[in-house]
């Protein structure tokens, strides 16, 4: 690896860090000053849904996570167009992985989540067996479809190349009636191994995602592989539209604690102000939260661990 070490005191402090319990001290003082993954956030298919996924990430730097790390390079904004290439999506998660030696995390909203499942099958070669390497900096694609494996210093194809995390929530349903979608109608369900962790988020009466009470079966996420897919049902009350806004739950005191302390299956309580409706999308931002904390850490450690076994070089 040729890039530098980060302070070796950090370094240290996120090697003794454990992925399942990451506290907000963990994340301001260690995991933001280490190697950190660049985060892509894909937005719903309706007008002014780039808004609403602007709150989640507006959430997320409140949270402690890097605003540069969620920004687009080339022009500053917080999330993708769903209907975007996907193509090009996946040839900027080569590049970043390259650059930061660190692999990715994708979020999808609605549209913007079976964009992100189009992209682990580009990922895969379920469409194409070459894909080139797109500078998310210049907007451009380079001349060359293989990188330099930053833990390894292997080349490697962009093809077969995988994130950390993904999630999605409210994909599926009306969405895929779209004609660039129609290649993920029988394939939006089945996640292929180009992802480690994935988690597919559903409302228990969603008309837009189509997913209804009894219809469980049909709608779950499930691996084609590898990749570990977990399925999550939010409650009724909440709004297919609206789930990621949440940058005002980092607001609050009492809220923040709680979604740090957060983990999936664990005792964790009813989120504070639940009683009072203040708690909309609690749920889905602390399982998201915890996820991208979790395989933050994981990649950062990894990171370091292979600097540190690279060859010494003059």
């Amino acid at each position: 690896m040729r890039r530098s070490a980060v302070d070796a005191g950090v370094e240290e402090r996120i090697l003794a860090l454990d992925p399942q319990h990451i506290t907000e001290h963990d994340v301001n003082a260690s995991l933001a000053l280490g190697p950190t993954p660049q985060i892509i956030l894909v937005h719903g298919g309706v007008y002014g849904t780039n808004l609403i996924m602007m709150s989640f990430a507006k959430f997320l730097v409140a949270m402690g996570y890097p605003e540069a790390k969620i920004r687009d390079p080339s022009n500053g904004s917080y999330s993708q167009d769903p209907f975007g290439s996907s193509k090009r999506l996946a040839g900027e998660i080569a590049w970043y992985y390259e650059h930061d030696g660190v692999r990715p995390m994708m979020v999808g909203h609605s549209q913007g989540g079976i964009q992100a499942v189009k992209v682990l099958y580009e990922l895969g070669g379920a469409f194409t067996d070459k894909l080139a390497v797109w500078n998310p900096v210049t907007d451009l694609p380079e001349e060359r479809y293989t990188i330099d494996d930053p833990l390894t210093g292997a080349q490697r194809s962009v093809v077969g190349i995988s994130l950390a995390y993904v999630s999605v929530v409210g994909a599926g349903g009306v969405a895929l009636a779209a004609p660039a979608d129609w290649n993920m109608a029988q394939r939006l369900h089945t996640i292929p191994n180009t992802v480690d962790d994935f988690t597919g988020f559903s409302i228990d009466y969603d008309p837009i995602a189509w997913t209804f009470p009894g219809t469980d079966s049909a709608n779950r996420f499930r691996p084609n592989f590898t990749a570990d897919v977990r399925n999550v049902t939010l409650p009724r009350t909440y709004s297919h539209v609206f789930v990621p806004e949440t940058e005002a739950l980092a607001r609050d005191t009492k809220m923040r604690d709680w979604l740090n302390a957060y983990v999936p299956g664990g005792a964790n309580g009813q989120p504070p102000g639940a009683d009072e409706g203040r708690s909309d999308n609690a749920l889905w931002a602390a399982d998201v939260w915890f996820s991208i904390k979790k395989h933050w850490c994981i990649e950062a450690q990894q990171s370091i661990h292979a600097r540190r076994a690279a060859p010494a070089t003059e």
